[in-house]
């Protein structure tokens, strides 16, 4: 089963066989360098013409947390008021503008492909939600442990937090070390038998 992978069985694990979406947290901090360093990985991930539109927003403080809190489903109120730290994950919806410098290859990309706000929204979004994937296992290559959620009011999230709509949030992430009780079963996963098909 493993030899099939070069990444060595403990890393797998790290990152696959025993990671969970955590529900409960430790109060141990989660430092702006282990964050930095997350990002440091994530933003070597893949996308279309480097563009590169996820953003970060670290909730922190108790007031930015209650902020978001009241935008949460019922749910994820009190997890998200206990972690140690939350994330929202955005695109930018401008990320277009960073582009001759981040795919300078193609210097008219910015006014040519992504000049409608459309075609940015849609490939901005569906980039941004790559990214945001390899955050999760950026967090868990930290040792820390992620709570992704998309159970929120999307609109009030963008008014309360991305007021000029130039960013939209795709994802709320709380991470920090896993505490009591804080996975679920974990869920059953199709096979590679029913997920892949060969032409």
């Amino acid at each position: 089963m493993d030899t099939a992978l070069a990444l060595e069985v403990s890393a797998q694990n790290l990152l696959f066989r025993e990671a969970h979406t955590a529900n409960t947290f430790t109060d141990e901090p989660v430092s702006d360098e282990q964050i930095e360093a997350v990002y440091d990985l994530v933003k070597l991930a893949p996308t279309a013409f480097n563009q590169s539109p996820l953003r970060i927003t670290l909730v922190r403080s108790p007031e930015a947390r209650e902020r978001l809190v009241g935008h949460l489903a019922e749910g994820n109120r009190a997890k998200t008021r206990t972690a140690p730290l939350t994330a929202i994950l955005s695109v930018d919806l401008d990320f277009h503008e960073r582009l001759p410098e981040l795919f300078p290859v193609m210097p008219g990309l910015k006014d040519s492909v992504f000049a409608e706000v459309e075609t940015r929204e849609q490939a901005g979004t569906l980039n941004a939600a790559l990214q945001a994937g390899y955050f999760i296992l950026g967090v868990r290559a930290a040792g820390l442990a992620a709570g992704p959620m998309t159970g929120y009011d999307a609109d009030g999230v963008n008014k309360e937090f991305f007021g000029d709509g130039k960013q939209k949030a795709i994802m709320v992430v709380n991470i920090g070390r896993p505490g009591q009780d804080a996975y679920r079963p974990r869920g059953p996963r199709l096979s590679a038998r029913d997920a892949v098909t060969t032409l």
